[in-house]
């Protein structure tokens, strides 16, 4: 595939003259990159010649993607465009100068080949939208959307300053409000708590003239707490029927394509919304905003399905037993749930955070925009190349695409503008993700394998509170495995800033770890514990230190499973529950048999063992014997008192002995608890003495 690089210096702005160029071209393995000074100007020919009869053409600028996009569908240019920041991410900060290796790599990274498609979700909302809130502020914002689209509204109180006027749309009151589902496929349901049903009132006003304490305002809502219960009001309705006192049918329901909730305290309470609910509370502007927003989301619109789920790696439950609740946890848009002994996620809510493939331990749910192995090849085209073109200690900071891009932004600029911001570091390379959530421990450690010294992911406050907690879990057992293998310095961290002044401040006191004196050249597993695999050999192999084991913080994804011999009477319920083959038994000896490879530490065991026999500890095994089976418990064999054939433990068969030597069933026949269940019906058919069902009293 032929690639072009556009670079230019903005306007002489950045460090960048014709030596670069040949520094850059030599890096990417290309020939020396033209530097241009004003490509979107003067120079834009270079452009347009460039994207002639190429296969892919990579333009160093964000600035101007929009004109250059443009110049290009002028030209039916079949060369797709990728473009890539290298301004404020590197050549405006005050390390731009030393900035020539961050700034080949992000071009590298620029230029692979897109990942492969995924599944899509589809929505179609045919701009059906339900206004809810009270009457001073649903209202107003009703009519004004009810000018372009289908508006239903529902009131949760009256207003003294608002009316309602002409029947121009729905309106419905109510209480009890619950909202389910996405856009184009809303349920609403709702409680008519007020008398008066705004669906059968005519707005005549007889109601509002015969009451006398002036419970009735021009919403048409009786407020009860200035009701006498005269019921003069009901009377004036008369033959409309619009006022009960005594309805008994109170359930309400309707569907919706899009929801306008203006209750000072949202309907819905998850940090991440679906789409198509807009709730900006009593601030004008921010309803402004919704509003905008609601008027484009008519038609079909799409998304990538951001997740892949095997169930059978799945560790949730077994048996009606449930074990890992990770996904579940973490989840701020509700998005995934329980659904007997696996987990169900619903696309249409999924906003592709990927905290969910993050936190579990088995690989069960993966992300899939883009794929684990995609992203793992990013990070090692970034390191590779900047490796290749010089520089020493970098650092990846993982960061959205919005908000985290965003601040970014502002630093460079800032820090260009000749103030007291340094801009970003040139060791510190941006890696824009969809979410900053989105990769986990098997990403991390593979990226330390490749070279890089810190592992830093941009939070801000728009971030979901679980979703920094689970971040922070996942670095503490990163953390501790690569202190263990005796690499010094804080390898991953969180960088929390809302403002650049903060940004600069954190990267500033980002210190480089110490990384594998040798690069890894794996490529990525599908599945996330083979990648893990990959990393820690690597990192073992070429790590300070050589332990057998480490142990681990709670709620890491390895460990070993410890079992209490004196309670455990090998029912073998355990190995049932395991859906990792962890624990096993012996179909030639009464043993209990542990691989601590596949254990996840899913905790279904420990839950499942009827004795309380089972407690889970924590740690990573380096050595060969995590994928050796081990024996956990085992017994001697019992053999039946009659053939001598074995039919279960010494220690099962001495309890039961213990417990029903005085059981009726057993009383004076104790011995048969002893044989077999052969050998237990021969002996009870064998002693005439004991009466039977088919015992017949005959009379004398």
């Amino acid at each position: 595939m032929t690639t072009q690089f556009k670079v230019c210096s903005c306007n002489r702005t950045m460090p960048l003259d014709a030596r670069s160029g040949a520094a850059l071209g030599a890096a990417l393995g290309v020939e020396p990159l033209p530097v241009a000074t004003e490509l979107c100007r003067r120079e834009v020919g270079g452009f347009l010649g460039a994207i002639e009869g190429v296969d892919d053409v990579v333009v160093a600028c964000t600035q101007e993607q929009a004109l250059f996009s443009e110049l290009a569908a002028e030209r039916k240019a079949v060369a797709p465009l990728r473009f890539v920041n290298i301004r404020e991410t590197g050549g405006w900060g005050k390390e731009g100068g030393a900035a020539l290796p961050k700034m080949a790599a992000l071009l590298a990274a620029a230029a692979l080949p897109e990942p492969e498609p995924v599944p899509t979700v589809s929505y179609d909302s045919a701009g059906h939208v339900l206004v809810v809130g009270p009457a001073s502020r649903a209202l107003p914002w009703a009519r004004r959307l009810a000018a372009q689209m289908d508006v239903s509204l529902l009131l949760t109180s009256g207003s003294a300053g608002e009316m309602l006027e002409e029947r121009t749309f729905p309106t419905f009151s109510g209480s009890g409000i619950d909202v389910k589902g996405w856009l184009g496929a809303f349920t609403v349901r709702w409680k008519q708590a007020n008398p008066i049903d705004l669906e059968v009132c005519t707005r005549c006003n007889a109601c509002v003239d015969v009451c006398p304490e002036g419970a009735i305002d021009l919403t048409y809502q009786i407020d009860m707490s200035k009701c006498t219960s005269h019921r003069d009001c009901t009377k004036a309705c008369g033959a409309i029927g619009a006022i009960d006192f005594m309805r008994e049918d109170t359930a309400r329901e309707g569907s919706y394509d899009l929801v306008l909730d203006l209750s000072d305290t949202p309907l819905l309470g998850m940090h991440q919304p679906p789409q198509g609910y807009f709730a900006p509370g009593a601030g004008e502007m921010a309803q402004a905003e919704a509003a905008l927003k609601l008027a484009q989301m008519v038609g079909e619109f799409e998304k990538p399905k951001f997740f892949a789920y095997k169930d059978k790696l799945c560790a949730h439950g077994r048996n009606g037993k449930v074990g890992c609740t990770a996904c579940i946890d973490v989840c701020s848009a509700e998005a995934v749930s329980h659904d007997g002994n696996l987990i169900k996620v619903n696309p249409n809510l999924c906003v592709g955070c990927g905290a969910c493939t993050t936190v579990c331990p088995s690989g069960a749910l993966t992300y899939a925009y883009p794929r684990a192995p995609d992203t793992a090849r990013r990070f090692k085209t970034l390191l590779s190349t900047y490796f290749s073109a010089g520089g020493k200690a970098p650092a990846l900071l993982l960061h959205g695409h919005e908000r985290g891009a965003e601040l970014l932004g502002q630093l460079g600029r800032m820090a260009r503008a000749g103030g007291r911001l340094r801009g970003v570091p040139a060791r510190v390379i941006p890696v824009g993700m969809h979410h900053a959530a989105a990769t986990g421990l098997d990403l991390w450690l593979s990226a330390i394998a490749y070279g890089a010294t810190n592992i830093t992911v941009l939070i801000t406050s728009q971030e979901a509170p679980q979703y920094v907690d689970a971040l922070q879990a996942q670095m503490a057992v990163a953390q501790t495995i690569v202190n263990g293998l005796g690499y010094e310095g804080v390898h991953f961290s969180l960088l929390r800033a809302d403002t650049a002044t903060g940004l600069d401040a954190g990267l500033a006191a980002l210190m480089p770890a110490q990384a594998p004196d040798r690069r890894a050249g794996f490529n990525a597993a599908a599945e996330k514990r083979g990648t893990l695999d990959l990393a820690l050999d690597h990192l073992l192999k070429n790590g300070p230190r050589k332990p057998e084991q480490i142990a681990l913080p709670a709620g890491a994804l390895y460990g070993q499973v410890m079992v209490n011999k004196s309670a455990c009477t090998l029912c073998m319920s355990c190995v049932g529950a395991c859906p990792e083959s962890a624990l096993m038994d012996n179909a030639n000896a009464p043993q209990l048999r542990f691989v601590e490879k596949n254990c996840v530490q899913c905790g279904l065991c420990e839950k499942t063992c009827p004795e309380n026999a089972i407690s889970l500890a924590p740690r990573l095994l380096l050595t060969e014997a995590a994928r050796q089976p081990v024996v956990l418990n085992e017994a001697q064999p019992f053999h039946c008192i009659r053939c001598n054939a074995p039919f279960g433990t010494l220690q099962m068969i001495e309890n039961m002995v213990s417990k029903l030597s005085l059981h009726g069933a057993f009383a004076g026949n104790i011995n048969r608890i002893k044989m077999c269940g052969d050998c237990r019906v021969v002996d009870m058919m064998e002693n005439k003495s004991e009466a039977t069902i088919t015992s017949v009293t005959r009379p004398h």
